[in-house]
């Protein structure tokens, strides 16, 4: 895995996005440790790394933080 440089603007594209208020997007393969020490792989092209704690399927995302107060959002 790796990224594509261009010529005037370095990489084609960020491998981790963080979503305001929400996830984190991760773009291609990577191995993801949760709060239990747990290494998780991803499996899709982009996946969603929960930042708000309340997920029910943490590590990754579920659209809990959607629900949440804005000041409890990350």
């Amino acid at each position: 895995m790796g990224n594509r440089m261009t010529e005037d603007h370095g990489f084609d594209h960020p491998d981790v996005i963080v979503c305001p208020g929400g996830p984190l997007l991760l773009r291609g393969e990577h191995l993801v440790e949760d709060a239990e020490g747990v290494t998780h792989q991803t499996r899709r092209p982009v996946s969603a790394v929960c930042r708000c704690g309340k997920s029910a399927s943490q590590p990754w995302c579920d659209g809990t933080h959607k629900v949440l107060a804005v000041r409890d959002r990350p």
